[in-house]
């Protein structure tokens, strides 16, 4: 049975390989083909930000009415978890990097008008400085990269350090192309 499998994972292999030498595609070529589905926002909503949430509550300490308590992933499956949200990161990241992403559907308008930018605005802004904006998804990347070596060595002091770097970096992003009026009003006081 597994010789079989492997058989048909060779052939398979092969009939890839011959496809694309056929079509004259290389990997470059590949890479510049994917289709761009989904916005920015919804890669957002749907990828990062659920996946920063996991790593953010992995671990930690929350003070409220019951008293102080200390948040760490306990069991396997708890860190399985956190490894799975890191790997959601990393390649959410080269998710954000795939150029003609705009920021959000068609016809969103922003949420807080006046204070963000609206989503138009920040598709001209993101592609006019995309080299500063895939810096912020690398950063992001790498983060997640320490993160899933820090699941996988179960530090939980790297996992509560990590998740401070990974908020400034999302936050340094935002001021630079959700809300920069807000990062310029804070420069002028």
């Amino acid at each position: 049975m597994r010789r079989q499998f492997v058989a048909v994972l060779c052939a398979a292999a092969l009939g890839a390989i011959a496809l694309s030498s056929l079509a004259g595609a290389g990997p470059g070529k590949a890479a510049r083909d994917r289709q761009v589905y989904a916005t920015i926002k919804d890669l957002m909503e749907s990828i990062v930000d659920p996946s920063a949430d996991v790593l953010w509550g992995a671990a930690g300490t929350v003070v409220d009415e019951k008293g102080v308590q200390e948040t760490v992933p306990k069991t396997e499956e708890e860190w399985l978890g956190v490894r799975r949200a890191a790997v959601r990161i990393i390649e959410g990241g080269n998710l954000l990097m795939m150029a003609d992403r705009d920021a959000a559907p068609a016809g969103t308008k922003s949420e807080v008008p006046g204070v963000e930018l609206e989503p138009a605005e920040m598709t001209v802004l993101i592609r006019k400085n995309r080299k500063s904006f895939n810096g912020f998804a690398k950063a992001l990347q790498g983060l997640g990269l320490e993160a899933l070596r820090a699941s996988e060595a179960k530090n939980v002091d790297l996992l509560v350090e990590i998740g401070g770097r990974m908020e400034d970096v999302c936050e340094r992003c935002h001021q630079t192309f959700w809300y920069p009026q807000a990062k310029r009003a804070s420069a002028r006081k």
